[in-house]
């Protein structure tokens, strides 16, 4: 059992008064698990900033955690994999047509030459696919998402998959990707077109995909829609001005995904998920404990395919890329998430599960200590200066503070 020092626990309850009290950082919430339960929670400040005197952050907030949606989507594909729905080698033109085309693109080049080799399940849930991000004009002035992912028009198109391949196709003679599948690493649309194919395979939205097999089974109330329920507990977005300093109401300042549940006609795999850290926490604990080899109730997946979540799948190339891209070294991609290549000192050790969302959200299971912990807060542009650096200081309180009976 894991547990936090006396003064550990004052350490961190304390800091975190101090963050909230400086104004500095919008409202936040640091959650801590071992594999039996939750071992600390702690967050505040408001739930709007326009709003300073209305509702403050709590367990029960709701995130817009981006990113960390793609873990998420990797386990659903798992799932459908054990259930012999598909393979790692399903080759995804056969449910997405679009991929039957595909022309490698080298960075700063306008040259397309076409690919040899198609993009299987397994190379989208690593992300040696070779699908990018490219930069949109937009994005490139004031830190939008891209365009794939924030043009409102694709959202209520008559076939909204077919603008959006149009979208990231541009005037390319096939989809753009940077390299043969399987041979290196690239961020990109990965997570989102993995979660197309299991829409084809099962005939489902990714909503119900994911409360059948996910959030149903653990008891999460995570969602891609915003209710009005939902968006009652929300988080809303502020924006760093970046003149003055100072967080202001996200109004227009960037583009983001559609919010409007009723013209979500795209669900995206690698963005779209809103959750209470809580609940997210929750999902990491499932994962946590089915990988010590501990019962578990309802497991959404074998210890054997948990396992495979915390094993390097990358070439050397993939490697490298990947840990370029996190300016960590060693860093490796399993079929869910990134893994710590080397123990940073006074943080994470060797092995450890991590990933993080555009908007402020950080997550990490880190086996070797028992413990997986979740921060969430909301706030763009991103990589903002003022918060970035809070997640790290407070892994570094928290690793000092563990007790682990040792």
């Amino acid at each position: 059992m894991v547990t936090l020092t006396e003064s550990g626990k004052a350490s961190l309850d304390a800091r975190i008064k101090e963050i909230i009290e400086s104004k500095t950082v919008p409202g936040f919430n640091l959650g801590i698990t071992d594999v039996d339960g939750e071992i600390y929670f702690n967050g505040g400040g408001p739930q709007n900033i326009a709003d300073p005197d209305g509702p403050t952050v709590d367990a029960d907030s709701v995130f817009w955690i981006c990113s960390q949606t793609k873990m998420i989507t990797s386990l659903a594909a798992l799932r459908l994999i054990e259930l012999g729905k598909i393979s790692y080698d399903t080759v995804a033109a056969d449910y997405i047509p679009q991929l039957r085309n595909l022309v490698i693109v080298k960075d700063g080049s306008a040259e397309a030459t076409p690919a040899k080799t198609a993009i299987t399940v397994k190379h989208l849930l690593n992300h040696s696919s070779g699908l990018f991000y490219p930069i949109s004009k937009r994005q490139a002035v004031d830190g939008s998402l891209n365009d794939g992912y924030s043009l409102k028009e694709m959202y209520v198109a008559e076939d909204p998959l077919s603008y959006f391949f149009k979208t990231i196709q541009g005037d390319l003679p096939g989809v753009p990707i940077r390299f043969e599948p399987g041979t290196d690493f690239v961020y990109g649309w990965s997570s989102d077109i993995l979660g197309f194919v299991l829409e084809k395979v099962t005939g489902q939205t990714l909503e119900q995909i994911f409360k059948e097999h996910i959030f149903g089974p653990l008891g999460m109330e995570s969602t891609f829609y915003l209710t009005p329920e939902v968006r009652k507990r929300l988080v809303q977005l502020p924006y760093r001005n970046a003149a003055t300093g100072a967080l202001e109401p996200l109004v227009d300042q960037l583009a983001v995904i559609e919010q409007d549940p009723s013209k979500l006609g795209l669900r995206f795999g690698g963005i779209g998920i809103y959750t209470s850290m809580r609940d997210y926490l929750k999902l990491l604990r499932h994962l946590l404990r089915i990988n010590a080899g501990l019962p578990v109730s309802n497991a959404i997946l074998s210890l054997d395919t948990v396992q495979k979540i915390f094993t390097p799948t990358l070439t050397e190339a993939g490697s490298k890329s990947l840990s370029d891209m996190v300016v960590m070294p060693d860093t490796q991609h399993s079929l869910a998430m990134g893994l710590v290549g080397r123990t940073v000192p006074g943080r994470c050790q060797e092995g450890s599960a991590f990933w993080g969302g555009w908007a402020g959200t950080q997550h990490l299971v880190d086996p070797k200590s028992g413990i997986a912990i979740v921060y969430g807060t909301q706030i763009t542009p991103q990589f903002d200066p003022k918060t970035t650096p809070v997640w790290e200081e407070l892994e570094l309180l928290i690793y000092s503070a563990l007790d682990t009976g040792k």
